[in-house]
Parts: structure tokens; C-alpha cells; sequence
């Protein structure tokens, strides 16, 4: 990685990493000699939580400092790791639903509850759903399965995050009918719905690219834009936002 990192270095003025070890991202980084994003590894995905938070901020009319969201599923793989970290240090409402098993690591849960001091942030880590999803902003999750792992793991992990499962009965829990779903994609669908054909038509990509973008802007000083299509919550149905999978209560 070294010697790839110093001749990407020489071509290219940043480099996106989307891959599986964080170490590898880090070396790269270290040896690249220009901005290294980080855009998935096993760890951490931080450029999903650019575009993740400017998503609930552009769906809701609180600060950001009072928008509350849960996160339900595997919270030790990439998602929950990075949803418990960001909203730690910009000082939000944080909830980490999943079995006890499948929390994350005791060292990122005592860094995030120091950065959590500092901002002001509030952190839960339950193994209850209903109490993680009361009165939220936003619920969050991802597949039951994370990528690289074994198709031998899927029953047992199904079968132990099933509790954890984000449907209909789980949203209206929140008791407010102003609570959305964002999920990360790529996700399973039922392409028959009316939803799940509309997510089958468009990438639901649209602000991870505007988050990517934005990392590159700031950091190269550039006016870099990105276009679309027009999303389908602003031609009138707020049941989704065809850049995130977003969607009401109802």
C-alpha cells in the first residue's frame, strides 16, 4: 500500500478509499501525500454521516444540537459506529438499539460519552427498540448482514436482530407521526410496492454524492457541483426521498 499510495499520490489531488480494513485507509493516508476520504471500511463511514446529517437537518426545522434519532440493528458494524460517533461531537440525541452482543466496542463507547461531555450530546445504548425509537426525529438502519461476512451468519443474526426490525408497528412507536426512516441503502425491497418500485427506478444515491462532494469541495477549495434528477419528495410525495430512502410514518 505504500508504494500504491505514494504514486496515486503523484496522479491524482484526493484519493476516495471504499474498502474493508481501516488500517488500510490509514496507510494510505499516511503515505499518499493529499486528502484520503474515507468512504466505507469494516469500522467506520464517515462520508455516509456527511450525508446523513445534512439530510436530517434539511427534514427538520429543530438545531441540530435537538434533532433525536435511533439507530436499530448490528450497532457494532460501520453504521452504528458512525451514527453513535457523529452525533457525540455535534452534540445530538443518540440512541443505539440491538442486543447487548451486538453494541459497540466498549472503547468507542467510552470516546463517544467523553465527546459526548463536551457537546452536550445525549447517548443511549438499550436493548429495548420501543424505548430508542420514543419520540425521535429520525430512525435509522441497515441490512441484517453486513458485506464480507458468511452466508452462514445470516440465520443466527436474523433471528437475533428480528426483534430490532423497522417496520409499520416500530415507526408508530415513536408516538409522533413526524418520525422518518433513512437507511443507507443497499437495501431489500419488495419492488411490487409502490415505494420499492420507486426505489428500483432510482439510485437513492443522490446525497451521498452531494455528502462525497462536499468532502472534496472543502478540501480542495473547489466549486465542484453534482446535478440530478429532481427527488421525488419535492415533486409532492413525502414518503420518500429518493436520495436517501427517507421516508414518513406515514
Amino acid at each position: 500500500m505504500k508504494d500504491t499510495a505514494r504514486v496515486l499520490g503523484r496522479m491524482y489531488d484526493a484519493i476516495e478509499y471504499r474498502g474493508f480494513k481501516q488500517e488500510i485507509v490509514d496507510e494510505l493516508a499516511k503515505f499518499a501525500g493529499v486528502p484520503v476520504f474515507n468512504g466505507l471500511t469494516d469500522e467506520y463511514h464517515p462520508t455516509q454521516m456527511l450525508a446523513d446529517v445534512l439530510t436530517m437537518r434539511e427534514h427538520s426545522d429543530k438545531p441540530l444540537t435537538q434533532i433525536s434519532y435511533a439507530y436499530l440493528g448490528d450497532a457494532r458494524n460501520n453504521m452504528g459506529n458512525s451514527l453513535l460517533l457523529i452525533g457525540a461531537k455535534l452534540g445530538m440525541d443518540v440512541r443505539i438499539a440491538a442486543p447487548k452482543s451486538l453494541w459497540p466496542h466498549d472503547d468507542l463507547v467510552a470516546d463517544c460519552k467523553k465527546f459526548a461531555e463536551e457537546s452536550g450530546a445525549r447517548i443511549l445504548l438499550t436493548e429495548d427498540p420501543k424505548a430508542a425509537v420514543k419520540d425521535v426525529d429520525f430512525v435509522h438502519t441497515d441490512v441484517w448482514v453486513s458485506m464480507g461476512e458468511p452466508m452462514e451468519a445470516w440465520g443466527e443474526r436474523i433471528k437475533a436482530l428480528l426483534p430490532y426490525q423497522v417496520n409499520m408497528a416500530l415507526m408508530k412507536a415513536s408516538g409522533t407521526p413526524h418520525t422518518r426512516f433513512m437507511h443507507c441503502l443497499p437495501a431489500f425491497h419488495n419492488s411490487e410496492t409502490v415505494i420499492g418500485k420507486q426505489i428500483a427506478q432510482v439510485s437513492g444515491a443522490q446525497g451521498r454524492r452531494r455528502g462525497h462532494g462536499g468532502s472534496v469541495r472543502v478540501s480542495a477549495e473547489s466549486g465542484l457541483r453534482t446535478g440530478g434528477k429532481p427527488h421525488a419528495h419535492d415533486q409532492g410525495d413525502s414518503r420518500f426521498d429518493a436520495r436517501r430512502h427517507l421516508s414518513r410514518t406515514a
